[in-house]
């Protein structure tokens, strides 16, 4: 899974850029849009492959399978699944059906009126087992169906666990029980706790998980990020505080900063670190790897938030362009993928599990993977929050302040200062799209 390309490519050269996107389009003699009205034709653009092998064979059975209409998909590259998009969009050649990564990745594409809303497209209940997240709701509409699921979360070694000491079954579930194991592993000669910083994906996926337990909504989220919530209050920089003391207890792993994500996720999976983030895409793979071994967790709380302690579950998802000309026809397309029939072959060629809640997961065969899938598909869980942020919010806060408090020069209150900092140049710069957010606020913020 190539989760980090994703996160690389889009906010540093595509959020920055895809507002000024032009009419004129590279595109336009490619996909001639009078050609659909002919014949029930459907183009659909589509990125997974690098994330989730097999998805190709998938896609490739649900064309071949389809009766009703001729599909013609075509594999995009990590560097241009926005951009491709927003330009033909914006010169009116768009594909019917468009891959879209969640949260501000297609909601600026909804802000610029690519977008299609699916209420009245998408069958109610179908497009609710599928959840595409709350990130894809705004101004009362849901533009994505969900299509496969990315749970985020701590992994442990439960080998570890027990050379220090610990109940392989029964991990951290507070902030004291997490000092507490690590001082055990500490004592064991175990490094506990950490990963890879380099690249800096850790210290985004870090605020995911520490940031929301002192928000009662995601909307509040979205409130900091732009400056309308200041995070130099200490609740919204107390998960910044907290990694400052991991690292003065010499409880994360001296390598940290040498290593990037995925090296440093592969140290738990080897032996040589006992508690690490990760994704879900990787358990069925490191579950094997370690013949079970790999137990999961929720960080453990501090917080007092209403969010505190929940479940975090990113899903990549599709939506309808603007540009389709038979909307009905794409959404029909979508739900024959969230057919009983087509779960389950995204399961035989992926190993992995769809984004659905009908779902039969009684195929699934790992312990490891099957309770996750009950734990974080099927129960109330919420998005990455990262997924908010504007471009510059992601690379001048997001990412160097975990990397500075792990290499020992800012304090957590300073994370908080940098933050607050960023998020008022941020809105000061850009009037025109504090609206759109503010009103994606009120959305993160009603009950669902």
């Amino acid at each position: 899974m190539n989760i980090t390309r994703k996160l690389n490519v889009s906010r540093r050269d595509i959020i920055r850029t895809s507002m000024m996107i032009g009419a004129s389009s590279a595109f336009g003699s490619m996909l001639p849009r009078g050609a659909h009205a002919q014949e029930k034709t459907l183009d659909m653009w589509w990125w997974g492959e690098q994330e989730l092998p097999g998805l190709q064979k998938f896609v490739d059975g649900s064309i071949a399978g389809y009766k009703d209409a001729t599909v013609k998909a075509m594999l995009q590259d990590t560097a241009v699944v926005i951009s491709q998009f927003q330009t033909a969009a914006a010169a009116g050649n768009a594909p019917d059906i468009q891959y879209l990564w969640n949260g501000i990745y297609h909601m600026e594409s909804v802000w610029l009126g690519y977008l299609r809303g699916l209420n009245s497209l998408i069958k109610p209940d179908i497009l609710k087992a599928s959840n595409p997240t709350q990130l894809s709701h705004f101004g009362g509409d849901i533009y994505r169906v969900g299509w496969y699921p990315l749970p985020m979360f701590w992994c442990y070694n439960k080998d570890l666990f027990e050379k220090a000491g610990l109940d392989p079954e029964a991990p951290p579930k507070t902030w004291d029980d997490l000092l507490a194991a690590c001082e055990n592993l500490k004592s064991a000669g175990i490094e506990p706790i950490g990963g890879g910083i380099q690249d800096g994906y850790w210290s985004e996926w870090y605020i995911s998980h520490g940031l929301v337990q002192n928000l009662d909504t995601l909307g509040e989220a979205v409130q900091l990020f732009i400056g309308d919530k200041d995070f130099r209050e200490p609740k919204y920089h107390e998960h910044w505080v907290k990694l400052e003391e991991l690292k003065n207890k010499g409880y994360l792993n001296k390598d940290m900063s040498s290593l990037e994500l995925y090296p440093g996720i592969d140290l738990v999976v080897a032996g040589k670190l006992a508690i690490g983030q990760t994704v879900g895409t990787r358990l069925p793979a490191d579950s094997k790897a370690t013949n079970g071994r790999i137990g999961y967790m929720v960080m453990p709380v501090f917080g007092k938030g209403k969010l505190a302690g929940m479940p975090i579950v990113d899903v990549q998802g599709l939506g309808i362009s603007s540009n389709a000309e038979d909307p009905a026809a794409a959404a029909a397309f979508l739900e024959y993928l969230q057919s009983p029939e087509r779960l389950k072959a995204f399961w035989d060629a992926t190993g992995w599990l769809p984004s659905n809640t009908t779902f039969d997961s009684s195929v699934i065969q790992d312990p490891s993977v099957r309770g996750m899938w009950e734990a974080w598909g099927l129960k109330p869980n919420i998005s990455n929050v990262t997924n908010l942020v504007p471009g510059q919010f992601y690379e001048r806060a997001a990412i160097p302040t975990g990397q500075q408090i792990v290499q020992g020069a800012i304090t957590g209150e300073q994370a908080g200062e940098l933050a607050a900092t960023v998020a008022k140049e941020w809105k000061e710069f850009n009037p025109d799209m504090v609206e759109n957010y503010r009103k994606w606020a009120t959305d993160l913020s009603a009950p669902t």
